[in-house]
């Protein structure tokens, strides 16, 4: 299968408030993000490397020692087991977040 709607995505909850659908090849994968008003997702390392585009929104993205609002079009890069997380999402937001190797408890 080479084609994925939205609806041959896998979807499950990562924290309270916090979606995702994913679609993965052998080398990498592909985690769409949907974080409501309130939610957070606590500060968190794994061995994957971890690219990210915000889609539509704001919230509060912790790094390592950085902490950053942000918006959508931003990108970020998360190398592998560095620290981070989301304290504050303020409205409705979605991400596209990148990971290699593909997160298997994901799949």
């Amino acid at each position: 299968m080479f084609f994925f709607a939205e609806a041959d995505m896998k979807g499950r909850s990562i924290a309270p408030g916090v979606d995702i659908k994913v679609v993965s090849g052998d080398n990498a994968m592909l985690s769409f993000v949907t974080l409501t008003p309130g939610s957070s997702v606590p500060i968190h390392s794994h061995p994957h490397e971890q690219l990210g585009l915000v889609l539509d929104g704001e919230f509060v993205f912790v790094i390592g020692d950085e902490r950053r609002v942000v918006k959508q079009g931003d990108t970020y890069v998360i190398p592998s087991n560095v620290l981070h997380g989301v304290p504050e999402v303020p409205v409705l937001s979605k991400a596209l977040d990148v990971f290699s190797p593909p997160r298997q408890e994901y799949r």
